[in-house]
């Protein structure tokens, strides 16, 4: 298991069901303050049941998390945002009804420091320009990819210090989950927030995140550095498509890559 430095989250022997149906088998995993984690998996995997769990959607059926050195265990959603823990859900789930702003006012709905909920309004549009553009327009109106944005920028308006972000690539293209993931990096470069990333794009979450942990029918059966598990030959040929035309595109890809 991750042991490198401060761990902000922790989960132990966690098990989450839907009905009958187990869907998180006793996974234990931890991520490490101001680091970005991932979870990797196929569709089905229980990825997402374990950000709804954590986030206190779903209450686990056994097991523990704690987040800053605090037992969040099955407690109020709204609680765990206000002990600092965002959670962007698959989908985006913004307000559609909503303007921009006021979808991003009710990201800090919780806070009382109006100068700081400004100064994080600026930021958040520095990060994302397009919604200062949009500011007065109905979410329910913006592109794919605009939500996206606009809903990590909600998350980062309740000043976290740890964001869930659920597969944020989900039905964007090449260029915008690029674009995406580049302002992950700088929201955990920039601020120190630490992140737990579920995501089906192997090849970005693995060169975005620290460590990672592969996650198959509900639990864990891989875990290591990013940069190992990059390596490992399972991880090439089933979550990389690394045979020999994949490899070809996967060090392109690299050639490119100049921002991390």
């Amino acid at each position: 298991m991750n042991g490198t430095g401060d761990v902000v989250l922790r989960l132990l022997n966690v098990e989450s069901a839907y009905g009958p149906i187990r869907a998180v088998r006793g996974v234990s995993l931890q991520v490490a303050r101001a680091q970005i984690g991932t979870v990797l998996g196929a569709n089905g995997a229980g990825k997402s049941t374990i950000l709804k769990t954590i986030s206190g959607i779903i209450d686990p059926r056994k097991g523990r998390i704690e987040f800053a050195g605090a037992d969040i265990t099955a407690q109020d959603p709204a609680l765990i945002v206000q002990r600092g823990l965002s959670h962007v859900p698959e989908g985006r789930e913004v307000f559609p009804l909503l303007s921009v702003r006021d979808n991003l006012m009710m990201g800090a709905y919780t806070r009382r420091d109006r100068d700081a909920v400004g100064r994080d309004l600026e930021a958040v549009y520095a990060y994302f320009p397009i919604l200062r553009e949009r500011a007065g327009q109905l979410a329910g109106l913006l592109s794919g990819g605009q939500q996206q944005m606009l809903s990590i920028s909600r998350a980062l308006m309740a000043a976290p210090q740890m964001i869930l972000l659920d597969e944020p690539s989900l039905g964007l293209s090449p260029r915008l989950t690029r674009e995406i993931f580049e302002i992950v990096l700088r929201i955990n470069r920039e601020r120190g927030t630490t992140l737990l990333v579920v995501e089906q794009n192997a090849h970005m979450a693995l060169n975005v995140a620290d460590y990672g942990y592969v996650l198959e029918n509900g639990r864990i059966v891989m875990e290591d550095t990013c940069a190992r598990l990059r390596e490992k030959d399972d991880i090439k040929e089933f979550y990389l498509g690394m045979k020999e035309a994949g490899a070809r595109g996967e060090r392109r890809w690299k050639k490119k890559k100049t921002w991390r």
